[in-house]
């Protein structure tokens, strides 16, 4: 019997347009079954989903970055791991000078910020309904480095992502994750940073078993989640190196692929 799911958010439980269904909404809510969001992205950026479910487990923000709950649309902060504040400023000022028209933006407990609103960050606002605040690099390196938790990157080509990924890579340092969240994203976090670290952190607080597991994603950055349950599900959308880690395949995200995974297969299971 399942006894807890885990959804990430950008292609799985949110359609094209960052929004979660009526449909996948009463589903949810219909299994009466715990659940908790694994996300990339920042609690200002999951309050709706959290608020159309009602949930009040805890939840898991920036790749694992982050656990907290949300109490009165307050975030209580159960676990967090910050960027160090120079290993922060080392790697903005190499992305800029190397990278000069990947979209860089930042984000804190409560805040997104960038310097510049240009294509990546239109559309990136687009999909979280947020508009990020304006505010100069400087500024953000002085001010805010200490409290960022993730370093958020927007490439115009996948091939640039690519390549940004490598030259990051090369600069080896030890302190941080950098992931994929799709072809032209590349997220930086703590190394302390994984959504598995926040599932195991619900696990131990729970006293789990991992057949007692589910878990739904789209993203190579969902593989580590995966690893934890004993019935990873992975969308129609997502790229065959992620289903070929999947116990089971749903539909898209834009074809209720929630509702049915869990009609279809969580339901069915003893």
């Amino acid at each position: 019997m399942i006894k807890y799911i885990f959804f990430d958010m950008d292609g799985t439980i949110l359609d094209d347009d960052g929004y979660i269904t009526d449909e996948s909404v009463k589903t949810i809510k219909e299994t009466e079954i715990p659940v908790t969001l694994v996300s990339a992205r920042a609690p200002i950026e999951m309050s709706e989903v959290i608020n159309r479910l009602e949930l009040t487990e805890p939840q898991i923000a920036f790749n694992g970055g982050l656990i907290f709950q949300e109490i009165n649309q307050q975030q209580k902060i159960l676990e967090e791991h910050p960027l160090k504040a120079d290993v922060a400023r080392i790697l903005i000022q190499a992305i800029k000078s190397e990278f000069p028209k990947v979209s860089v933006s930042y984000y804190d407990l409560t805040h997104w910020y960038t310097d510049e609103i240009n294509h990546g960050i239109e559309v990136e606002a687009d999909i979280v309904h947020l508009q990020p605040d304006l505010i100069s690099v400087e500024e953000v390196l002085s001010d805010k480095t200490e409290e960022l938790l993730k370093i958020m990157l927007i490439g115009e080509t996948e091939s640039e992502i690519l390549a940004l990924k490598e030259f990051l890579e090369n600069l080896q340092i030890s302190d941080i994750n950098i992931q994929r969240s799709n072809p032209l994203y590349l997220e930086i976090t703590s190394k302390q940073a994984k959504k598995s670290h926040g599932i195991d952190y619900i696990i131990e607080k729970e006293n789990l078993k991992k057949n007692e597991l589910a878990a739904f994603g789209d993203g190579h950055n969902d593989l580590p989640m995966f690893e934890r349950v004993a019935y990873p599900i992975a969308m129609d959308n997502a790229p065959d190196e992620v289903k070929q880690h999947a116990k089971f395949i749903t539909k898209s995200n834009i074809q209720e692929g929630i509702s049915y995974g869990i009609k279809e297969y969580l339901n069915k299971i003893d």
